[in-house]
């Protein structure tokens, strides 16, 4: 049995390394997907009840009416999306998305582009962690179950509660990176 625990204690590097590669795919991924129409539409109410972002929206408002449930194309709300500049914003959100992965891809080579990349995913999930409180639709919604409102997590509150993981998977990596580069640093003094 201590033999296990000894196995286990030192797969500390093995394990930064798969959280390492796994938020690199998740922000390339995620951020990839912001190109396209269905994840756009999907943000737009964390980003129209979002204090911080809500100002990038020509008319957040009034998105409800014009919610395109995934796999529809309903040319009218695209037409009001696209009037809402909830595309512009998306490609923008997205490109900011994967330059936070590359900038992790960066570790071998310059840790120290991986630290500040890892210091924006932490920044970029504590923003994300605040829709929790800013979006009605975070939590299950009165419809006549007894279960509604906190701590029923919809979907969307599912969503966003992962960002918890990000955020510490973020701190991890951006000491990793830390440290190789002030022991690059030091051993190159």
């Amino acid at each position: 049995m201590v033999k296990l625990f000894e196995l286990a204690a030192r797969m500390d590097k093995v394990g930064v390394a798969v959280t390492r590669v796994g938020l690199i795919v998740v922000l390339l991924w995620i951020g990839g997907l912001k190109a396209f129409p269905y994840e756009a539409d999907g943000i737009v109410p964390f980003v129209a009840n979002s204090p911080f972002m809500s100002f990038f929206y020509a008319d957040g408002d009034n998105y409800k009416a014009h919610m395109n449930p995934e796999g529809v194309l309903n040319t009218e709300n695209r037409a009001w999306h696209e009037a809402n500049h909830t595309y512009e914003f998306a490609y923008g959100l997205g490109a900011v998305i994967v330059l936070y992965g590359l900038l992790l891809c960066l570790h071998p080579w310059l840790p120290q582009a991986a630290t500040m990349g890892s210091f924006l995913v932490f920044v970029m999930s504590f923003v994300t962690l605040t829709f929790l409180i800013t979006t009605p639709e975070s939590w299950v919604p009165n419809l006549g179950d007894a279960q509604h409102g906190f701590p029923y997590l919809s979907g969307r509150g599912r969503l966003v509660i992962k960002d918890a993981i990000m955020m510490g998977a973020a701190l991890v990596t951006m000491a990793d990176s830390a440290k190789v580069y002030l022991n690059r640093r030091a051993s190159s003094s």
